[in-house]
């Protein structure tokens, strides 16, 4: 249970009156001196108000303002400091010259769309007060938007001095409105091909921004793999924040340019940078600067977790399936459990984001060391701090972190003295409970709960280097992270379809001898990344037939395969291939697959991944939502409009 003050649950527990919006003409503009609403974008408001508050105290001692205060801990920092900005324009609306402006209906609109799952996760009614048709006017009226400061930092920077080509790379260190700034300024340049977009906020409200480089940005184009790279997720580590910032300048210029690689890779491949997971962290980290961090300092989030042992441990849970035959030990869904923990807004962020898009490959950039490491990163022996623990895809993991390693020319230097030096005779490359064991880690998740695989990427024994050292780790890492990029484009892709051509979602894909199965994506297109060998490919789905397939992936094949899949609904007769399925993959020998009229009774499709911010433990009766019982036990009047039924 949250920490929540007395005297607010107190107020909090008054009953809030659902008045009509005022409509005056002329008002008296007075300072706005409320705390909750200190840094809105004005500074005069104006009384009453809307809900007919007449003063400031009177605002203050409602039950709505004590409920802006406390909301950003109710939802775990999600929509902060958006809900509670927008809350303040009811509550304290803007003044100015004698006219009082009510904020803009669409804005209200937006964000209850995006914030409405986080409420419904804690079983709470959106505020009757937020209601964006009564207290929100259309934009004919000359609404504000209350949020227009938050975006001021969004955008995209100015030109760039004078004199300086627009190809220049400044190897410096960015703040956070430096770095959106320039992930601003790089999409602009190549708005063609590259966009922005944020998953989320941190927990002190900052945009985790992201910017995606696409043949047609914003859309998910069939079999095109969809690949992230994620950096600063511990926020003392920046090498990685940095080396993502310089990527995505590097691959707009080159773009721009005509460089046929990287015109290949934007238009075959989706690709997301994130290059801070962890920004609040990264505030604390540079406050100290480069040289002077310490070890530890800023590398938790604001809420002083670290995010890299946030996820749902899976692991656990795999390595008992394991043990049971023809049990699947693949999408395995987060436990109840986990979500009565403490679950930070940027841990909920990725794993909305992974839900969203159909990812086939991943990085997390780290610092303090220079490695390569790949799942399991849990021991499976419990008691094990270093123990050899490899996934089902061993061999396709170990490629998947040479193509890092063998190409980055610190990582191959023979001297054993150098940073990384003790890992020279693994080849850089190690898996991760072999190195040392922990729970709760970004990449087994990912592999355990998804269809993608994530590596991670030791970029260095400085944590926080300082500038002179930044333009050395580029040129290190460049050609290294181009590679790693390409091997979206590994193993086999393809489309399921039914005998009507109608993709088949959810379809299972497995690899006989790999017990990992990976699933269609809602267009029923789908990648498996695989080793060179041959492979018995099934496709499979609930009242279908399986179909299997025998596919050979030469040595020094470097772009994935077409294997299609035409299911007949069981007890059908023989099959009828669509002239434009029918066609095997270049360079790729198929064998004729047979249908096998089989089905597995207990069949069922995957289970859909937890809702973020699943409920919390519920009070004692059952009957009422988790944070009822503080009001309960408080006094007997309930503001029974936080309730949803």
């Amino acid at each position: 249970m949250l920490p929540l003050p007395l005297a607010v649950l107190v107020a909090l527990a008054a009953t809030g009156d659902c008045h009509g919006p005022a409509a005056a003409d002329s008002a008296t503009c007075v300072d706005l001196q409320l705390t909750t609403c200190a840094d809105a974008a004005y500074n005069r408001t104006a009384f009453p108000t809307a809900l007919e508050h007449r003063s400031r105290e009177a605002v203050e001692a409602s039950s709505e303002y004590i409920l802006l205060s406390v909301l950003h801990h109710l939802l775990e920092g999600q929509c902060n400091p958006d809900l509670r900005l927008l809350g303040c324009a009811v509550l304290a609306p803007r003044c100015e010259g004698g006219r009082e402006q009510r904020p803009c209906r669409r804005v209200c609109q937006g964000l209850q769309e995006a914030c409405q799952p986080a409420f419904d996760a804690i079983d709470m009614a959106w505020p009757y007060f937020l209601d964006c048709a009564r207290y929100f006017a259309p934009e004919e009226e000359g609404c504000f938007d209350p949020l227009e400061q938050l975006r001021g930092d969004l955008e995209p920077e100015e030109a760039l001095p004078s004199g300086l080509p627009p190809t220049f790379i400044h190897f410096a260190h960015h703040s956070y409105a430096q770095m959106v700034r320039v992930l601003k300024r790089t999409a602009s340049r190549c708005a063609q091909v590259a966009k922005t977009y944020s998953i989320g906020r941190s927990f002190e409200g900052k945009d985790l921004l992201v910017i995606e480089f696409s043949g047609r940005p914003g859309q998910h184009e069939l079999m095109e793999p969809e690949v992230k790279l994620i950096g600063n997720i511990h926020g003392n580590e920046v090498a990685g924040r940095e080396m993502l910032l310089y990527l995505a300048q590097y691959l707009c210029s080159e773009y721009l340019l005509g460089s046929p690689r990287i015109q290949r890779l934007v238009n075959t491949t989706r690709i997301h940078l994130l290059p801070s997971m962890n920004p609040d962290g990264y505030e604390v980290a540079a406050a100290e600067g480069a040289g002077y961090n310490g070890w530890t300092s800023g590398r938790q989030n604001a809420q002083n977790l670290d995010l890299n042992r946030n996820f749902p441990d899976l692991t656990s849970e795999y390595y008992r399936l394991a043990a049971a035959r023809g049990v699947r030990t693949d999408h395995i869904p987060i436990p109840q459990y986990y979500w009565w923990g403490k679950v930070a807004p940027e841990t909920k962020a990725i794993m909305k984001w992974m839900r969203t898009i159909p990812f086939v490959l991943s990085a997390s950039l780290h610092g303090g060391d220079l490695v390569v490491s790949y799942p399991f990163d849990l021991s499976k022996h419990p008691l094990e701090e270093k123990m050899f623990s490899p996934t089902p895809d061993e061999k396709m993991f170990k490629l998947l972190a040479r193509a890092y390693a063998d190409v980055h020319p610190m990582m191959m230097d023979r001297s054993e003295h150098r940073c990384g030096g003790n890992f020279l005779k693994r080849g850089s490359i190690i898996n991760g409970a072999d190195w040392y064991s922990f729970t709760g880690g970004m990449s087994d998740f990912n592999y355990l709960h998804t269809n993608c695989f994530e590596i991670t990427v030791e970029l260095g024994c400085i944590k926080f280097p300082p500038e002179e050292a930044l333009y050395g780790l580029w040129q290190h890492n460049k050609e290294p992270l181009l590679s790693f990029l390409e091997m979206a484009h590994r193993g086999i892709k393809g489309m399921v379809v039914d005998r009507f051509g109608k993709p088949v979602k959810n379809a299972r894909i497995i690899v006989r001898g790999i017990r990992h199965d990976i699933t269609t994506a809602p267009d029923g297109d789908y990648w498996r990344l695989l080793p060179p060998g041959s492979h018995v490919v099934v496709a499979q789905a609930p009242g279908y037939a399986k179909v299997m397939k025998r596919v050979t992936i030469p040595l020094r094949m470097k772009r994935a395969g077409r294997v299609d899949f035409i299911l007949q609904p069981l007890g059908a007769g023989p099959k009828k291939f669509l002239p434009a399925l029918r066609r095997a993959a270049p360079h790729f020998r198929v064998a004729r697959g047979g249908v096998t009229p089989w089905r597995d009774p207990a069949e069922q499709d995957p289970e859909p991944l937890e809702p973020l911010g699943a409920h919390r433990l519920p009070s004692a009766g059952g009957s009422k939502p988790w944070w009822w019982a503080y009001f309960t036990s408080l006094t007997p009047h309930r503001p029974r409009w936080l309730l949803k039924y």
